[in-house]
């Protein structure tokens, strides 16, 4: 999927803070859940013992005395009336009001019958509306149900519903059939509690998932300096080794990684020794041979050796350039690229090249000048070899780099090709005369020194027909 990490860090805080908000999700459901039902059985219960209570003491008292017990038993959150008749139910009852049953037919002995006419919204009546005779003492078991928009505006916690309340009418026979009608004031849940629990909850998966954050970020770094130095490899042998430190298995791969890392530095050493003495070697005989080839009287045998002398010669020089094109032995300057560019096109147009120059740099380049001087004159040698008409020499500077393009009209590099030509002694042109293909060295050449000062070349085709070849540079 697109929208997922694509690095490790992002994997493993998604899929940390993914587990972490699933897990706090359905532990304050099932919190809130438990906590719901554990409110409903406790309030159920209460109210049924309480009614249970108040029906045993109607049962063992006479007439009289069930009117003098109504009016002291009729306290919140009750009230009790004995002057109703036995109703007959309206409709089906809410699974609330059911459950209510259960409870006061559980709590009530002898069993006996029992109804819960209505469990709905309710409010405190107020002594202008008329609900309380004048001097009657007001309580809060004086409730009214409360209208649709009302039980909104309950549940929506808006000024006139301080405190849920559910009114719960529910009428029981007595022993003697008399008929007792119960209006019981039931509390409900304050609607902040479970904010405040979504707010406790969301606060610890905060905390939790920072803390993560700063665990995965601090497992991840050294990955990721891993990957870059290895990536920076190839440039640069001599960068500091890796700090061996961290979890286990980190620490194991970057004391690997130094040490692949001195192997390497140490084998381009022993190479350029041995090259360095193979050259000494090699040349010491041909310049006994030269000596000799004085005394050969025959001028055509002597011009035929003295052609192949200097092709032997060029030859081991290209390949130790080759082979010494991304060493560090030259040490980079701040370098103004503008007159490098001026002084390589001159050596270019002093061999017949016409050359036309686009753009500046602004700022001097940190670079090893001879190393970076010869890339340009590869790539240049290169255009003035197989191009027609003028080269066109472009300088472009980019946030953090610099390019330099160069396009000739020749008849340029098919696609398939132009990642092989950068190989050592590859050679397009088919005769695979010096003096015409060169010694296949030239781009491996430049694109050595590029990428040793953390850049590279590309092969393009130019617009309207031949060669764009775009060497780039790091400014870092």
């Amino acid at each position: 999927m697109r929208w997922l990490p694509r690095s490790l860090f992002g994997q493993l805080l998604l899929a940390l803070a993914a587990g972490l908000l699933a897990a706090q999700a359905l532990g304050a459901w099932l919190m809130l859940d438990d906590r719901s039902r554990f409110a409903t059985r406790i309030l159920g219960s209460y109210a049924a013992q309480r009614v249970a209570g108040i029906v045993s003491l109607l049962d063992d008292a006479d007439a009289e005395e069930r009117v003098r017990l109504v009016q002291a038993l009729s306290v919140p959150p009750t009230r009790v009336s004995l002057d109703e008749p036995w109703r007959r139910e309206t409709g089906p009852l809410s699974p609330e009001a059911r459950a209510y049953v259960r409870y006061l037919q559980q709590a009530l002995a002898p069993p006996r019958d029992v109804q819960v006419l209505s469990l709905v919204p309710a409010r405190p009546v107020r002594s202008h509306e008329g609900r309380r005779p004048p001097g009657q003492r007001g309580d809060a078991a004086d409730v009214s149900p409360v209208s649709p928009d009302g039980a909104r505006e309950m549940r929506r916690g808006k000024p006139g519903a301080r405190f849920p309340l559910l009114l719960m009418i529910a009428q029981v026979r007595l022993a003697d059939g008399a008929v007792a009608t119960f209006r019981h004031v039931v509390p409900t849940a304050p609607a902040d509690r479970p904010l405040r629990l979504i707010a406790l909850v969301t606060i610890g998966g905060i905390t939790v998932a920072l803390l993560a954050g700063w665990a995965v970020r601090r497992l991840t770094r050294p990955l990721a300096t891993l990957a870059d130095a290895a990536s920076g490899l190839a440039r640069n042998l001599d960068r500091a080794p890796l700090p061996e430190s961290g979890p286990v298995e980190v620490a194991r791969a970057a004391r690997a990684f130094n040490a692949m890392q001195r192997e390497l530095k140490s084998y381009l050493e022993t190479r350029s020794q041995a090259l360095a003495a193979v050259s000494h070697d090699l040349r010491l005989p041909l310049t006994r041979a030269r000596l000799r080839l004085e005394r050969i009287d025959d001028a055509q045998v002597k011009a035929s050796l003295e052609s192949d002398f200097e092709e032997m010669e060029q030859m081991i020089g290209g390949t130790l350039e080759f082979l010494r094109a991304g060493a560090n032995d030259e040490k980079p300057i701040l370098l103004n690229l503008n007159a490098l560019v001026d002084g390589v096109i001159e050596d270019m147009e002093a061999l017949g090249a016409r050359v036309t120059l686009h753009g500046r740099v602004g700022a001097p380049l940190k670079a090893r000048a001879q190393a970076l001087r010869r890339c340009l004159a590869n790539l240049l040698d290169n255009a003035r070899r197989h191009g027609v008409g003028p080269i066109d020499v472009t300088v472009l500077e980019a946030p953090g780099r610099v390019r330099i393009r160069i396009e000739d009209r020749g008849p340029g590099i098919p696609t398939a090709e132009r990642e092989r030509v950068f190989e050592p002694y590859v050679r397009l042109e088919p005769s695979r005369a010096r003096h015409t293909g060169g010694s296949g060295l030239g781009l491996a050449i430049a694109r050595a020194v590029a990428r040793a000062h953390g850049g590279d070349i590309t092969l393009s085709d130019r617009a309207g027909g031949g060669l764009c070849a775009e060497l780039t540079l790091s400014r870092s």
